[in-house]
C-alpha cells in the first residue's frame, strides 16, 4: 500500500486511483475506486450504486461539473500536472467554501513538500506525496509556518484583523 499524508499524519491509502483509460467494469470491481470524471460523466447512471466511491480531476476540469453530485463522493482528488500549475488550489477553496464539501479533498500528481502548507490553507487535508519523495519528510512542512498573514479557508481573518481583535 501506498502511504499518503492525511489529517496531519502519515497512513497507508486503501483507495485505488483508476486511470484515465479505465473501464466501467474495473471501475464496478474496484473496491475504494477514485475514478476519472469522464467515467463518472460517460456512465453515472451504473456507478450510483458504487459505494464508497471517490473521483479526480484534471487541472482543466472544473468543480461546477460535479457540483450537483458532490455527496455522491467520499475522495475528490485533484491532479497537479506539474508543480507550477496551482489551478486547483481555487478548486479546494471553492469545494470547501462555496459548496461546502466536508469529505476528503485529496492533492495528487506532482506534489512537493513545499506545496503542502499552502494546500491545507486552501482546504486539502490529504496529500499523496511524488514517488520520488518522503512523505514523513513531507509531512513536518505542515508545522513549519507558525504564522499567516492572509485569510484562506482554514483562517476566516487576515493577521491585522486578529490582531486588531
Amino acid at each position: 500500500m501506498q502511504a499518503i499524508i492525511k489529517n496531519n499524519q502519515v497512513i497507508d491509502d486503501h483507495w485505488t486511483l483508476l486511470s484515465a483509460d479505465t473501464q466501467l467494469q474495473q471501475a464496478l470491481d474496484t473496491q475504494h475506486a477514485i475514478i476519472p470524471l469522464a467515467l463518472w460523466q460517460a456512465h453515472k447512471n451504473e456507478l450510483q450504486s458504487v459505494a464508497p466511491l471517490g473521483i479526480w480531476l484534471e487541472a482543466g476540469q472544473a468543480i461546477e461539473d460535479i457540483s450537483d453530485d458532490l455527496a455522491r463522493f467520499s475522495v475528490i482528488a485533484l491532479n497537479f500536472p506539474g508543480c507550477n500549475d496551482g489551478r486547483h488550489f481555487s478548486s479546494a477553496r471553492l469545494l470547501r467554501e462555496r459548496y461546502a464539501y466536508t469529505g476528503e479533498v485529496r492533492a495528487i500528481g506532482d506534489v512537493l513538500r513545499d506545496q503542502l502548507f499552502f494546500m491545507q490553507r486552501c482546504g486539502f487535508d490529504a496529500y499523496v506525496i511524488r514517488a520520488d519523495r518522503c512523505p514523513i519528510d513531507a509531512l513536518k512542512s505542515l508545522t513549519e509556518l507558525s504564522v499567516s498573514y492572509q485569510a484562506a479557508y482554514d483562517q476566516s481573518l487576515p493577521l491585522y484583523r486578529r490582531r486588531s481583535a
